[in-house]
């Protein structure tokens, strides 16, 4: 098979796997958003078990304050009703204390009573609103489970197609180029990219110039030293203005404004730009070419 058909194949797999991994993506993080409803509902239902004991602690609290008022209460009016019968001082300062120590007893338990009464309300208001939450979160998941399950028939049924795709393209393929293609892919979303200008328009690197040059024969499938994609040759546009260049191709050009301060004005640092090319320009010229450069004769002129 042609190198130049290779490449017509492996951008068409390109499209056909991006695409299947994009869903398989998304098949894979379905159940992640399940299980964060879930984890919730959970919680709440936790929280609920919680608060449902303390209730019934509360109310047991209650109802048992509840008795001794009801008891206090029947000593105090015994006591009262006693009263219309004693016939010594003794029997009257005896009841006396009774309906007093019933009184003090009654207020005690009361009190106690309405706090205890208010914290079970307080409670009970929390466990119908967990309730209430408890059963919007369990409508709320099934409406999920029923809404993701639908969109992962979709995804499988569209994987289907795209996969009866791949199957048309990939035994024509070489299996080791095509695993380390698949791979990329996974990574990069792309795996074949085109060479402009000597240039890798994937990782944007300039490739050596005999290396572009076998690309663009299109011989051999070949990957980037660099970011290992498949490579293909592309003309470059007529009209094109992009540049590419390595950093250590203009280190000594792109010290040429250390020196220049904030404060020089636009003359200056044009004349500064003017010797410190000059002088680069002498130092990177061959012994040669140097000594065409004429000398400075302002000296001479100044003599004259």
């Amino acid at each position: 098979m042609a190198a130049n058909e290779i490449y017509d194949n492996l951008k068409n797999l390109q499209e056909i796997l991006v695409q299947k991994y994009e869903l398989e993506e998304k098949i894979e993080e379905a159940p992640k958003r399940i299980g964060t409803q879930e984890e919730a509902l959970s919680r709440d239902q936790k929280e609920f078990i919680a608060k449902n004991a303390d209730y019934e602690s509360k109310k047991a609290v209650v109802l048992q304050l509840r008795a001794e008022l009801e008891a206090a209460m029947k000593s105090r009016e015994d006591g009262e009703k006693a009263m219309d019968n004693i016939s010594t001082h003794r029997e009257y300062e005896a009841l006396e204390k009774q309906i007093s120590e019933a009184k003090e007893r009654e207020e005690e338990i009361r009190k106690n009573l309405q706090k205890e009464e208010k914290d079970l309300a307080i409670i009970d208001e929390t466990l119908k609103g967990l309730e209430g939450r408890i059963e919007a979160s369990k409508q709320f998941l099934q409406d999920s489970k029923t809404s993701i399950d639908n969109e992962l028939a979709q995804y499988n049924a569209q994987i289907a197609e795209l996969k009866a795709k791949e199957d048309e393209i990939t035994p024509n393929l070489d299996q080791e180029i095509l695993f380390k293609f698949q791979r990329i892919i996974q990574r990069n979303d792309e795996g074949i990219v085109s060479v402009k200008n000597g240039v890798c328009t994937g990782c944007h690197m300039i490739l050596p110039a005999q290396f572009a040059n076998t690309v663009r024969d299109s011989e051999s499938i070949l990957f980037c030293p660099y970011c290992s994609r498949i490579l293909f040759y592309e003309e470059a546009d007529a009209d094109s203005t992009e540049s590419f260049f390595k950093l250590e191709d203009a280190g000594s050009l792109a010290d040429l404004d250390d020196d220049w301060g904030e404060d020089d004005d636009d003359d200056d640092k044009e004349g500064d730009l003017f010797d410190k090319a000059s002088e680069f320009a002498r130092n990177t010229m061959s012994v040669d070419e140097e000594d065409e450069i004429p000398e400075d004769d302002s000296d001479s002129d100044s003599d004259d």
